[in-house]
């Protein structure tokens, strides 16, 4: 299982649900790999701190490397599982952000490689038991990559009405990408975000998204400060806190979505 957490809109938690899934997933036995397209590379700090400048370069690392080698020659290209990076917890692995994707971007998207993820991804589909793909805000060769890789797309939103607008526009994009490259992508629903169940407005547009037809994730993820400390501490919630409130509403996510599967 191959699954996107993709907005375009930023700081609506796609880090966080991406990691705090994973790391569920990785709990309950299941070797997990988390792969981080964005630049910014939050994921990536999120799981393993500051990384060492001078032990793993730039352009030795993760993603970068694996898509950096489809430009270079045939003979010296390595399986996409020496990419892989073990992370402090048992069954959970990630494949690591690079500030090299922002110089790669142009060329490999001249050179037509949006099909490699998916390629590299299939090679390790026998290696993982789920793998969930950390996306950039916009829809770049990047996000792009990841969605025709991809079987399923959650995406996140933060209840506010900047975020409703830019999901019609998010909702289009995809549908397109799914008629064009990926017609078997199946979208698993919106997860709503920092919650605030004593405020009037987030409840309101929750209906009205219902009510235009889209598929709402029935499990709300609240907000609260625990998620900050858990970024501070490269500490995803399950093995944080595993008795807060967020991290109970993120068990019951991941098993609504293990439901679905079946």
């Amino acid at each position: 299982m191959k699954r996107v957490v993709f907005n375009q809109k930023g700081g609506v938690g796609k880090t966080s649900i991406t990691c705090n899934l994973a790391a569920i997933s990785a709990a309950r036995g299941y070797r997990t790999l988390v792969v981080d397209l964005d630049v910014q590379g939050n994921t990536t700090h999120y799981l393993v701190g500051e990384i060492d400048a001078e032990a793993f370069p730039a352009e030795a690392q993760g993603v970068a490397a694996l898509f950096k080698q489809t430009v270079g020659s045939r003979k010296m290209r390595q399986n996409p599982d020496s990419f892989v990076w073990e992370t402090p917890w048992e069954n959970l692995f990630l494949l690591p952000s690079s500030p090299v994707l922002n110089q790669l971007e142009k060329e490999l998207e001249s050179r037509y490689k949006i099909y490699k993820l998916r390629d590299a991804l299939n090679k390790l589909d026998s290696e993982y038991d789920r793998i969930y793909i950390d996306t950039p805000p916009n829809f770049n060769f990047y996000s792009k990559s990841a969605l025709i890789a991809a079987d399923t797309v959650l995406v996140p939103f933060d209840c506010d009405s900047f975020a409703r607008q830019s999901l019609y526009s998010l909702m289009d994009n995809i549908a397109e990408l799914q008629e064009d490259h990926n017609p078997e992508l199946e979208v698993e629903g919106i997860v709503i975000n920092q919650f605030n169940s004593q405020a009037r407005l987030p409840g309101e547009l929750v209906t009205e998204l219902e009510e235009e037809g889209y598929l709402i994730c029935g499990t709300y993820l609240s907000t609260s400060v625990k998620m900050k400390e858990s970024h501070r501490d490269h500490r995803p919630l399950i093995d944080l806190a595993p008795g807060h409130k967020l991290t109970g509403q993120f068990v019951d996510l991941y098993e609504e979505l293990e439901a679905g599967r079946g």
